[in-house]
């Protein structure tokens, strides 16, 4: 049965699958029933609180809120056209229900956005209302009594149900779930265009019409005629005759990075511009249209493939450009292989995509990092979701025998250990929720209460006001990560040497308070979940100088020719 919170996804076909794919961080999950929809909630209790919060702020009535809300979002995947149409579908009974005092969970509730079901317990953000709940809710049914919405058929909402877009929704919709690029002429995994997992997840393709010419492989013949290996070195030299990628890369150890990751190393995040109605303004969602085909993730900004400069002012780069700095024959040699609720159990489905030839392709450093998703669910009993360290033990090896039979020989994996992620609750629990921050009503140990009731944590373990919950969370992830660690040590194979690192927080915490931050600084603050862009960038710096000290091999030499390339070709060909 369709909610009819689908309409607000009717018209850009890009947000529907790109919401649908990312909505879930229980990827491996998606099939078990959900409670009426609890993504569907949760949406509806964000929109209308910005809505009534934009009202508040501009001291302006409930229709010019809504109005305002939707001159505010771009014309991309029209999703200004959108807003209108749910204006036109929804609005007249929002104002009604809004202008009696009821708070978006009510009106939520009232258009069966949410629902309550029997034997249920009753889901709400904010504190419920002086009266009793059924009253209050009863009194809101009336309001809306004669409305048409509630007549709304939930069937046939779906674009993708019309024949001439079924066979593009279907790409799509691959695309993502096989984390390949949407837009590939030559199917060689690599692509022109930015987002549906094109070089914002790895290097761009220089020349989409030759499956053989990719970010990665050993150059063709030195690259005499054309950049094989889209690093934009190519050519011979009129001097001496020697082709560039001869001079410049031969010796140099050149090598890719890529990432075996989870939302955090897709770099998951919610921008919280578009939910505080007192930052809101015209620039707001510029870059809303492209989050949504990225599944609201940005790994261009990620700690480990990142390629643009950080948007969060401090030094810290990505690894990708700290391998790149080393060595500028690594141009565009990252692949950021992640998803959305990725564990050790569901990589399987998607591991295919990483793209790495052994015989003709340079090694790679391979960085396993299933932080949480082993240990974390939305269940409301999630231990017994958890998985066992034997199960752990037989998923990683299916994936390193996997990475043996496609890494070329020299290349490096290194495991990553899960954190202890108390200091979520720790450090948020009583601090406000951007939504709550107008009026001091919705601190994060409400939004983990409410996402708990409906089911749609991205970890219910530890986002939890149960102490023993946590703890239990924290335990089984040490044993997992210990799990790794013996893996690490015991297990050896052909083609890379296997190494082992511990997920660290507490060290960036550390780091992070010298320069005079808080911990809570480190956390994403719209799903009080995940490591934000400073975090990423911070665990970044500690990887490459626990490498440096400790592995130095697996970085490869400094290329002394850096100099002589920035000088022939320029930035390369960018990205």
């Amino acid at each position: 049965m369709q909610s009819p919170w689908k309409i607000l996804t009717v018209a850009p076909l890009f947000l529907l699958l790109s919401l649908q794919s990312s909505a879930s961080p229980a990827y491996d999950d998606l099939s078990r029933p959900s409670y009426s929809n609890g993504h569907t909630c949760v949406g509806c209790v964000l929109v209308l609180s910005v809505i009534e919060q934009l009202a508040q702020v501009h001291n302006s009535t409930v229709q010019a809120s809504m109005e305002r809300l939707c001159s505010y979002l771009p014309e991309k995947l029209f999703l200004k056209t959108t807003c209108y149409l749910v204006i036109d579908k929804f609005g007249s009974d929002i104002i009604k229900l809004l202008s009696a005092d009821m708070n978006a969970d009510v009106v939520c509730h009232t258009l069966e956005f949410c629902k309550q079901n029997t034997g249920q317990p009753l889901c709400h953000l904010y504190p419920l209302p002086k009266e009793t709940w059924k009253f209050t809710l009863e009194k809101a049914r009336r309001i809306v009594k004669k409305s048409p919405i509630l007549k709304y058929s939930r069937s046939g909402s779906d674009i993708c149900s019309l024949p001439v877009l079924a066979k593009i929704c279907q790409k799509i919709k691959l695309a993502i779930e096989q984390s390949v690029p949407f837009k590939d002429v030559d199917s060689d995994k690599y692509s022109v265009f930015p987002t549906l997992r094109g070089y914002h997840w790895r290097g761009r393709d220089c020349n989409d019409s030759d499956e053989s010419v990719y970010p990665g492989r050993r150059p063709d013949n030195w690259d005499v005629h054309q950049d094989s290996n889209c690093n934009g070195i190519w050519g011979i030299d009129p001097k001496d005759g020697i082709p560039y990628e001869k001079k410049f890369c031969e010796g140099s150890q050149p090598r890719g990075i890529i990432l075996l990751g989870d939302s955090a190393g897709a770099h998951f995040h919610i921008s919280p511009e578009w939910i505080t109605a007192s930052q809101m303004s015209l620039n707001s969602f510029i870059n809303l249209p492209t989050a949504l085909t990225d599944e609201l993730d940005w790994p261009q900004l990620s700690g480990v493939t990142g390629f643009l400069d950080s948007t969060v002012g401090i030094k810290e780069k990505s690894i990708y450009l700290r391998l790149w700095k080393r060595n500028h024959c690594n141009h565009r040699d990252y692949q950021n292989i992640s998803r959305n609720g990725a564990s050790s159990r569901n990589l399987k489905k998607f591991i295919e995509s990483l793209s790495r030839n052994k015989m003709l392709d340079y090694p790679a450093i391979v960085i396993y990092a299933m932080i949480g998703n082993d240990v974390c669910s939305g269940k409301s009993d999630p231990v017994p979701a958890m998985t066992t360290p034997e199960k752990l033990y037989s998923n990683v090896m299916q994936t390193l025998k996997h990475l043996n039979s496609h890494l070329p020989d020299g290349s490096h994996v290194i495991l990553y250990g899960l954190p202890d992620g108390t200091f979520l609750w720790d450090n948020l629990h009583n601090r406000y929720h951007p939504l709550g921050q107008l009026n001091k009503d919705v601190t994060y140990a409400h939004l983990y209460s409410f996402l708990n009731c409906l089911q749609v944590s991205p970890c219910h373990g530890w986002m939890s006001s149960n102490k023993t919950l946590r703890t239990l969370t924290s335990e089984r992830a040490e044993q997992l990560s210990n799990t790794l660690k013996k893996i690490a040590a015991s297990e050896k194979f052909t083609n890379f040497d296997l190494l082992y690192m511990d997920f660290a927080f507490h060290e960036i915490i550390q780091e992070w308070q010298k320069r005079g931050g808080q911990p809570w600084q480190l956390i994403e603050p719209v799903d009080g979940f995940h490591p934000n862009e400073v975090a990423l960038l911070l665990f970044a710096d500690r990887f490459w100088e626990k490498v440096q000290l400790q592995w130095p091999q697996v970085l490869g030499k400094k290329n002394p020719f850096n100099p002589q390339i920035k000088q022939v070709f320029g930035d390369q060909g960018g990205h």
